[in-house]
């Protein structure tokens, strides 16, 4: 068999092989379904605080030409006809409508006004969610919500996504989490039920960042050659991933796999002896993310000076596969 035919079986069977059904390894899409937050405040302009930028719906009843929209200037303050500026940055929506009526009634010009305020707009209360996310974007912060309702309004996790969640804190609140200045990591465990830990309350200015799991190649003479992910601060070893990769075939040179790895510096080739591996007799190497395991057909060995243009082109065709 020579290097080419070597290199279509390697394509081939990537190509065949079924992916795993898994969506991550860090909950599954129904996990995250099961949280959404529906009408639990999201679209609600009553719940938030009040912010410079946003744009308030003032109605008074029975009074038509008092009613409006009021911008909240940069410093807080919301100007209204005939009782001047005053300041509602701070307050939630049903506290500036009290104060409004206050207003009307202390100036005489209402007696016992009846006043709603509702926030249609909200200009700096935003959470945002990036990262390996189906909708990444600026999500209002309407209310108290915690991680998983910001990952279901994301619409759920990618297939690519790891089981690290980094969160950044700023805005407004930055200030009363002094403590929790430094970005706050989750770990997310399959199948867990979410706790106060894993599922922190997310406040506005927060950034939600969801990061890629690993992925390490296996490809050559396997069973079934294809990505393999795994979480960033995961450990896969090079049997590990031998086994998710459904052992060597028969005709698999063991004693002559090659590790492919980028460096700074550029691509560096470690070998590696299996079968010392397989009889405890050399160190079983921790992999790396974007790591390439070529093992070679015994048939080619002639051709392994070209393992590089071999492995390459094979890993990036490759099926990516998720460890459970």
């Amino acid at each position: 068999m020579n290097l080419m035919m070597a290199i279509v079986i390697v394509i081939a069977g990537s190509a065949g092989a079924q992916p795993h059904p898994s969506i991550s390894g860090s909950m599954s899409m129904s996990t995250i379904a099961a949280a959404s937050p529906g009408g639990s405040g999201f679209a609600s302009g009553a719940a938030g605080v009040i912010g410079n930028g946003d744009l308030l719906e003032m109605s008074v009843f029975d009074t038509p030409e008092l009613s409006g929209k009021l911008r909240v200037s940069n410093t807080g303050e919301v100007a209204l006809p005939l009782v001047g500026k005053f300041l509602v940055a701070g307050m939630k929506a049903e506290d500036a409508a009290g104060l409004i009526g206050r207003k009307f009634a202390d100036a005489g010009y209402l007696r016992d006004p009846q006043v709603t305020v509702f926030i249609s707009e909200y200009a700096t209360q935003n959470v945002s969610v990036l990262g390996e996310v189906r909708n990444p974007g600026i999500y209002p912060a309407f209310g108290s919500h915690r991680l998983l309702d910001y990952l279901s309004a994301a619409q759920g996790l990618t297939p690519l996504a790891g089981t690290t969640i980094t969160i950044t804190h700023a805005g407004e609140f930055a200030e009363i989490r002094r403590d929790e200045a430094q970005p706050t990591k989750v770990k997310m465990t399959a199948g867990a039920t979410p706790t106060p830990e894993n599922n922190p309350e997310i406040l506005s200015g927060d950034t939600v960042f969801v990061e890629r799991a690993g992925i390490v190649y296996v490809v050559g003479d396997v069973a079934r050659p294809g990505g393999f992910l795994f979480d960033h601060d995961g450990h896969l070893t090079v049997l590990q991933a031998i086994a998710l990769a459904q052992g060597v075939n028969y005709t698999a040179a063991k004693g002559t796999v090659s590790l492919l790895r980028t460096i700074p510096s550029g691509r560096q080739e470690i070998p590696i002896n299996l079968k010392k591996i397989f009889a405890s007799k050399a160190a079983d190497l921790a992999l790396q993310d974007n790591d390439i395991l070529f093992v070679p057909s015994s048939m080619a060995r002639g051709a392994l000076k070209a393992v590089a243009t071999t492995a390459v082109p094979a890993a990036a065709t490759a099926t990516i596969y998720h460890v459970p």
